[in-house]
């Protein structure tokens, strides 16, 4: 059982307009409890992102109103994304090698969805959980238990001589 960016994509995400003010889309981004909104053209593609890094360092770090700002102005445009088949090493990899906490899954060339860094350490946690446990009673031996002790086994028919008494 391989996953795959599809089988954890978060599907619901905040997408906004670059003309939308820095103020009006931290308050849809704490109304959704996203720390990210994914900027998109009229036409729905993505053009960019604006993650709480982008709010720390280029409004509050620099004394800007966020009233006056436009997300269009700090977003970062070079996006990361997958395609949905993707195996979930290789995203984790790619994450890890470019210092990224969010990547982009499409499908046929559209956007289904984000992985987040929070959500990969989740996910992988429950598929290991899970692979773990299947292991470990694909291992175990079958013996049928009583109360107490385990239930012998007798040697061949009517001799009376029980495996345990060798």
């Amino acid at each position: 059982m391989v996953l795959v960016a599809k089988d954890i994509v978060e599907k619901e995400f905040l997408s906004l307009p670059q003309e939308t003010t820095a103020l009006e889309g931290a308050r849809q981004m704490k109304a959704k409890r996203h720390g990210y909104a994914i900027i998109a053209s009229s036409t729905g593609s993505p053009e960019g992102i604006v993650t709480e890094w982008d709010y720390l360092s280029k409004i509050v770090a620099e004394g800007r109103d966020p009233s006056l700002v436009r997300l269009g102005d700090i977003m970062t445009s070079d996006l990361v994304s997958v395609d949905a088949n993707v195996g979930l090493d290789q995203v984790a990899e790619l994450m890890a090698h470019k210092g990224i906490r969010r990547v982009l899954v499409l499908k046929d060339h559209k956007v289904i969805g984000v992985i987040t860094a929070a959500i990969m350490l989740s996910r992988l946690k429950e598929y290991v959980d899970k692979v773990s446990s299947t292991i470990a009673r694909l291992q175990s031996p079958v013996f049928s238990y009583g109360s107490d002790a385990p239930v012998q086994r007798t040697r061949g028919a009517g001799s009376g001589d029980s495996a345990a008494e060798e």
